[in-house]
Order: structure tokens, then C-alpha cells, then sequence
């Protein structure tokens, strides 16, 4: 099944045809000591973070595939409306949470 994902609130040339409801997925991670280390180190002299950046790529592509699954399972084939959003949980840790709506179109 091919699974459409989009921020807009429909797909373009597609007509909605049923509705699911709100799916989610997440995950938390923690920042490694070495990580960190070097980070520090950046900070100094200014600059991206790289390895906090691939974290944070690894993390959002974890949490939408569990997005996917989680509609994919109730048998929706487009996810509507998708959005993230970021939080910290512990002292180095972060969640990344991404919702939508699950639905099947035509």
C-alpha cells in the first residue's frame, strides 16, 4: 500500500472517502557523552552540530515510520495534516512526536 503524507489538510486530486482518525508516533533520545563533548567543543567557535543534526533526522524518520504503521494498520492509505513537534523530557533527552489524521482517499 502506497501511504501519502502531507501538512495540507486533504491531497491534491484525491477525494477523501473515509476518515480514521488522529495517529501519532514517537520516539525519545538521549544525547551520547562523546556527543556531547564535541558539542561543547562547537559551541566555542560556532557552527552546526552534525551529530546532533543526524540525531535528530534519525529521530524524525523513526517516529514517522511508526506514524505510517499505526495507520497503515487501520487501513489508511494517506495521513493528512501532519505535524511535529519537539520536547524536552529528561536532561538530555527529547522527544519527537508526530501526529496527523489517518484516512483513505480515492
Amino acid at each position: 500500500m502506497i501511504l501519502v503524507m502531507t501538512n495540507i489538510e486533504s491531497v491534491p486530486g484525491k477525494k477523501i472517502v473515509e476518515h480514521f482518525g488522529l495517529v501519532c508516533g514517537s520516539t525519545v533520545r538521549a544525547k551520547n557523552a562523546f556527543k556531547d563533548f564535541g558539542a561543547g567543543l562547537k559551541n566555542l567557535v560556532g557552527g552546526e552540530l552534525k551529530a546532533y543534526t543526524e540525531l535528530m533526522n534519525e529521530s524524525r524518520k523513526q517516529a514517522l515510520e511508526r506514524l505510517k504503521c499505526q495507520a497503515e494498520n487501520l487501513g489508511a492509505n494517506a495521513i493528512v495534516n501532519v505535524r511535529f513537534s519537539t520536547s524536552n523530557i529528561a536532561n538530555g533527552a527529547a522527544e519527537i512526536y508526530v501526529y496527523g489524521t489517518a484516512v483513505r482517499v480515492e
